[in-house]
Protein backbone atom coordinates (compact mmCIF):
# COMPACT_ATOMS: atom_id res chain seq x y z
CA UNK A 1 0.00 0.00 0.00
CA UNK A 2 2.99 2.50 0.59
CA UNK A 3 3.83 2.09 -2.50
CA UNK A 4 0.76 3.05 -4.58
CA UNK A 5 0.98 6.83 -6.23
CA UNK A 6 -0.94 9.21 -4.22
CA UNK A 7 -4.06 9.10 -6.84
CA UNK A 8 -4.58 5.63 -6.37
CA UNK A 9 -4.20 5.65 -2.68
CA UNK A 10 -7.34 8.22 -2.41
CA UNK A 11 -9.62 5.38 -3.92
CA UNK A 12 -8.63 3.10 -1.94
CA UNK A 13 -8.06 -0.81 -1.79
CA UNK A 14 -10.48 -3.62 -1.14
CA UNK A 15 -9.47 -7.57 -0.27
CA UNK A 16 -11.16 -10.64 1.12
CA UNK A 17 -10.18 -12.27 3.88
CA UNK A 18 -11.65 -13.64 7.32
CA UNK A 19 -8.86 -12.05 9.32
CA UNK A 20 -5.26 -11.60 10.14
CA UNK A 21 -4.86 -9.86 5.97
CA UNK A 22 -8.64 -7.95 6.72
CA UNK A 23 -6.62 -6.84 9.62
CA UNK A 24 -3.31 -5.83 8.69
CA UNK A 25 -5.22 -4.27 5.50
CA UNK A 26 -7.44 -2.05 7.62
CA UNK A 27 -4.95 -1.07 10.02
CA UNK A 28 -2.23 -0.04 7.39
CA UNK A 29 -5.31 2.32 5.96
CA UNK A 30 -5.49 4.00 8.93
CA UNK A 31 -1.41 4.17 9.25
CA UNK A 32 -1.29 5.61 5.52
CA UNK A 33 -4.40 7.28 4.88
CA UNK A 34 -5.96 4.64 2.49
CA UNK A 35 -9.89 3.90 2.51
CA UNK A 36 -10.09 -0.06 2.91
CA UNK A 37 -13.29 -2.22 2.13
CA UNK A 38 -12.83 -5.97 3.12
CA UNK A 39 -14.61 -8.38 1.75
CA UNK A 40 -15.42 -11.03 4.39
CA UNK A 41 -17.58 -13.92 5.27
CA UNK A 42 -20.99 -13.19 7.30
CA UNK A 43 -19.77 -16.22 9.85
CA UNK A 44 -16.48 -14.83 10.72
CA UNK A 45 -15.68 -14.70 14.44
CA UNK A 46 -16.93 -11.26 15.71
CA UNK A 47 -13.54 -10.28 17.13
CA UNK A 48 -12.18 -10.59 13.63
CA UNK A 49 -15.02 -8.11 12.48
CA UNK A 50 -14.77 -5.68 15.15
CA UNK A 51 -10.86 -5.81 14.58
CA UNK A 52 -11.05 -4.40 11.06
CA UNK A 53 -14.17 -2.14 11.56
CA UNK A 54 -12.17 -0.95 14.51
CA UNK A 55 -9.42 -0.27 12.60
CA UNK A 56 -11.78 2.08 10.21
CA UNK A 57 -12.20 -0.36 7.31
CA UNK A 58 -15.66 -0.48 5.13
CA UNK A 59 -17.06 -4.36 5.82
CA UNK A 60 -18.87 -6.46 3.04
CA UNK A 61 -20.12 -9.14 3.92
CA UNK A 62 -20.63 -12.75 1.68
CA UNK A 63 -22.25 -15.83 2.33
CA UNK A 64 -19.57 -19.07 1.89
CA UNK A 65 -22.03 -21.40 0.85
CA UNK A 66 -23.45 -19.12 -1.97
CA UNK A 67 -21.30 -16.54 -3.31
CA UNK A 68 -17.63 -15.82 -4.62
CA UNK A 69 -15.75 -13.46 -2.43
CA UNK A 70 -12.68 -13.02 -5.23
CA UNK A 71 -15.68 -11.93 -7.69
CA UNK A 72 -17.21 -9.50 -5.72
CA UNK A 73 -13.44 -7.49 -4.33
CA UNK A 74 -12.77 -7.84 -7.89
CA UNK A 75 -16.53 -5.98 -8.95
CA UNK A 76 -15.70 -4.04 -6.08
CA UNK A 77 -12.39 -2.85 -7.49
CA UNK A 78 -13.61 -2.66 -10.86
CA UNK A 79 -17.07 0.02 -9.79
CA UNK A 80 -15.15 2.19 -7.53
CA UNK A 81 -11.24 1.94 -8.81
CA UNK A 82 -10.03 0.16 -6.16
CA UNK A 83 -6.39 -1.57 -6.05
CA UNK A 84 -7.21 -5.29 -5.04
CA UNK A 85 -4.75 -6.66 -2.63
CA UNK A 86 -5.38 -10.30 -2.33
CA UNK A 87 -4.87 -12.11 0.50
CA UNK A 88 -2.14 -14.26 -0.74
CA UNK A 89 -2.31 -14.30 -4.35
CA UNK A 90 0.83 -11.67 -4.88
CA UNK A 91 4.49 -11.87 -4.55
CA UNK A 92 4.48 -8.81 -2.36
CA UNK A 93 2.27 -9.92 -0.23
CA UNK A 94 3.98 -13.05 0.16
CA UNK A 95 7.15 -11.92 0.97
CA UNK A 96 5.74 -9.61 3.42
CA UNK A 97 4.18 -13.09 4.90
CA UNK A 98 7.30 -14.57 4.95
CA UNK A 99 9.37 -12.21 7.22
CA UNK A 100 7.33 -14.13 10.07
CA UNK A 101 10.01 -17.10 9.86
CA UNK A 102 12.59 -14.54 8.62
CA UNK A 103 11.93 -13.28 12.20
CA UNK A 104 12.69 -16.48 13.79
CA UNK A 105 15.70 -17.91 12.00
CA UNK A 106 17.04 -14.34 13.24
CA UNK A 107 16.25 -15.20 16.51
CA UNK A 108 16.77 -18.92 16.95
CA UNK A 109 19.02 -19.62 14.41
CA UNK A 110 19.07 -23.04 11.91
CA UNK A 111 16.33 -25.68 12.32
CA UNK A 112 15.80 -29.15 11.12
CA UNK A 113 12.12 -29.16 10.78
CA UNK A 114 9.25 -25.88 10.31
CA UNK A 115 5.85 -26.24 10.81
CA UNK A 116 3.47 -23.48 8.67
CA UNK A 117 -0.38 -23.41 8.89
CA UNK A 118 -1.70 -23.39 5.06
CA UNK A 119 -5.11 -21.81 3.82
CA UNK A 120 -3.98 -20.05 0.60
CA UNK A 121 -0.17 -21.08 0.97
CA UNK A 122 1.18 -17.37 1.05
CA UNK A 123 2.08 -17.80 4.96
CA UNK A 124 3.76 -21.19 3.91
CA UNK A 125 5.29 -20.28 0.64
CA UNK A 126 6.75 -17.00 2.09
CA UNK A 127 8.22 -19.37 5.20
CA UNK A 128 9.71 -21.60 2.69
CA UNK A 129 11.76 -19.10 0.95
CA UNK A 130 12.80 -17.64 4.24
CA UNK A 131 13.86 -20.86 5.27
CA UNK A 132 15.97 -21.65 1.88
CA UNK A 133 17.80 -18.30 2.01
CA UNK A 134 18.24 -18.84 5.88
CA UNK A 135 18.44 -22.65 6.88
CA UNK A 136 19.19 -24.45 3.76
CA UNK A 137 18.96 -28.12 5.80
CA UNK A 138 15.60 -27.13 7.07
CA UNK A 139 12.63 -29.37 5.87
CA UNK A 140 9.30 -27.07 5.69
CA UNK A 141 5.92 -28.69 6.12
CA UNK A 142 2.53 -27.09 5.64
CA UNK A 143 -0.51 -28.19 8.22
CA UNK A 144 -3.85 -27.73 6.86
CA UNK A 145 -7.21 -28.83 8.66
CA UNK A 146 -8.09 -32.56 7.49
CA UNK A 147 -11.44 -31.31 6.01
CA UNK A 148 -9.62 -28.50 4.13
CA UNK A 149 -7.29 -30.85 2.48
CA UNK A 150 -6.66 -29.20 -0.95
CA UNK A 151 -2.75 -28.07 -0.35
CA UNK A 152 -2.08 -31.78 1.06
CA UNK A 153 -3.94 -33.02 -2.06
CA UNK A 154 -2.16 -30.26 -4.63
CA UNK A 155 1.05 -31.44 -3.29
CA UNK A 156 0.49 -35.23 -3.49
CA UNK A 157 -1.15 -35.29 -6.94
CA UNK A 158 1.48 -32.42 -8.43
CA UNK A 159 -2.04 -30.94 -9.79
CA UNK A 160 -3.85 -28.34 -8.25
CA UNK A 161 -6.67 -28.96 -6.07
CA UNK A 162 -9.88 -27.52 -3.86
CA UNK A 163 -12.50 -27.78 -1.27
CA UNK A 164 -15.56 -26.19 -0.82
CA UNK A 165 -16.02 -24.83 2.14
CA UNK A 166 -14.47 -27.03 4.60
CA UNK A 167 -16.59 -27.39 7.79
CA UNK A 168 -13.19 -26.94 10.12
CA UNK A 169 -13.00 -24.98 13.12
CA UNK A 170 -10.09 -23.53 11.34
CA UNK A 171 -12.26 -20.69 9.49
CA UNK A 172 -8.68 -19.08 8.67
CA UNK A 173 -7.40 -22.32 6.40
CA UNK A 174 -11.24 -22.40 4.95
CA UNK A 175 -10.06 -21.10 1.56
CA UNK A 176 -11.26 -22.67 -1.79
CA UNK A 177 -7.76 -23.79 -2.96
CA UNK A 178 -4.20 -22.25 -3.63
CA UNK A 179 -3.45 -19.65 -6.59
CA UNK A 180 -1.36 -21.04 -9.18
CA UNK A 181 1.65 -18.68 -7.81
CA UNK A 182 1.71 -20.09 -4.48
CA UNK A 183 1.35 -23.95 -5.50
CA UNK A 184 4.42 -23.03 -7.98
CA UNK A 185 6.27 -22.09 -4.92
CA UNK A 186 4.97 -24.82 -2.65
CA UNK A 187 6.50 -27.46 -4.93
CA UNK A 188 9.46 -25.77 -5.34
CA UNK A 189 10.09 -24.91 -1.66
CA UNK A 190 7.88 -27.16 0.79
CA UNK A 191 9.20 -30.50 1.52
CA UNK A 192 6.22 -31.90 2.67
CA UNK A 193 2.22 -31.35 3.72
CA UNK A 194 0.32 -32.55 6.65
CA UNK A 195 -2.80 -32.30 8.20
CA UNK A 196 -4.17 -32.49 11.49
CA UNK A 197 -8.04 -32.63 12.40
CA UNK A 198 -10.05 -30.30 14.53
CA UNK A 199 -9.94 -32.65 17.86
CA UNK A 200 -5.95 -32.47 17.63
CA UNK A 201 -6.49 -28.88 16.73
CA UNK A 202 -8.30 -27.61 19.74
CA UNK A 203 -5.65 -30.07 22.34
CA UNK A 204 -3.06 -28.06 20.73
CA UNK A 205 -4.46 -24.66 21.16
CA UNK A 206 -5.41 -25.02 24.91
CA UNK A 207 -2.12 -26.68 25.25
CA UNK A 208 -0.60 -23.21 24.11
CA UNK A 209 -2.90 -21.36 26.30
CA UNK A 210 -2.59 -23.65 29.44
CA UNK A 211 1.09 -24.28 29.50
CA UNK A 212 2.55 -21.57 27.55
CA UNK A 213 0.38 -18.23 28.08
CA UNK A 214 -0.21 -17.91 24.50
CA UNK A 215 -3.16 -17.07 23.31
CA UNK A 216 -4.16 -18.60 19.82
CA UNK A 217 -7.09 -19.32 17.26
CA UNK A 218 -7.81 -22.74 16.00
CA UNK A 219 -5.91 -21.86 12.47
CA UNK A 220 -2.42 -20.45 14.40
CA UNK A 221 -2.47 -23.95 16.05
CA UNK A 222 -2.35 -25.96 13.10
CA UNK A 223 1.66 -25.83 13.33
CA UNK A 224 1.27 -26.96 16.85
CA UNK A 225 -0.75 -29.52 16.50
CA UNK A 226 1.75 -31.25 13.80
CA UNK A 227 4.50 -31.00 16.48
CA UNK A 228 2.90 -33.60 18.98
CA UNK A 229 2.43 -35.92 16.29
CA UNK A 230 5.47 -38.31 16.15
CA UNK A 231 4.86 -39.24 12.62
CA UNK A 232 6.19 -35.73 11.86
CA UNK A 233 8.44 -34.67 14.43
CA UNK A 234 11.26 -37.47 14.68
CA UNK A 235 12.97 -37.21 18.52
CA UNK A 236 15.89 -34.81 18.69
CA UNK A 237 14.42 -32.53 15.91
CA UNK A 238 14.65 -28.70 16.54
CA UNK A 239 11.49 -27.80 15.28
CA UNK A 240 10.20 -24.24 14.36
CA UNK A 241 6.30 -23.29 14.30
CA UNK A 242 4.74 -20.52 12.93
CA UNK A 243 2.01 -19.29 15.32
CA UNK A 244 -0.48 -17.07 13.14
CA UNK A 245 -2.97 -14.96 15.20
CA UNK A 246 -4.74 -14.89 18.24
CA UNK A 247 -8.24 -13.93 16.86
CA UNK A 248 -10.15 -16.07 19.65
CA UNK A 249 -14.17 -15.39 19.80
CA UNK A 250 -14.39 -16.05 23.52
CA UNK A 251 -18.13 -17.45 23.20
CA UNK A 252 -16.95 -20.18 20.93
CA UNK A 253 -13.90 -20.77 23.06
CA UNK A 254 -16.17 -21.58 25.75
CA UNK A 255 -17.60 -24.31 23.46
CA UNK A 256 -14.57 -25.95 22.57
CA UNK A 257 -13.70 -26.03 26.31
CA UNK A 258 -17.38 -27.60 27.45
CA UNK A 259 -16.51 -30.02 24.60
CA UNK A 260 -13.27 -30.94 25.91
Amino acid sequence: MAQLPPDVRRRGVVTFSSGNHAAAIALAGRILDVPCVIVMPSDAPSVKRAAAEGYGAEIRYYERERDDREAIGRSLAEDRGLVLIPPYDDANVIAGQGTAALELFQEAGTLDLLLVPCGGGGLLAGSAMSADALSPGCRVVGVEPEAGDDATRSFRTKKLQSVQNPQTIADGARTLSMSELTFTLMLKYVADMTTVDDRSLIAAMFYLWERLKLIVEPTAALGAAAAFDPHVVAPGTRVGVILTAGNVDLADAAKWITAR
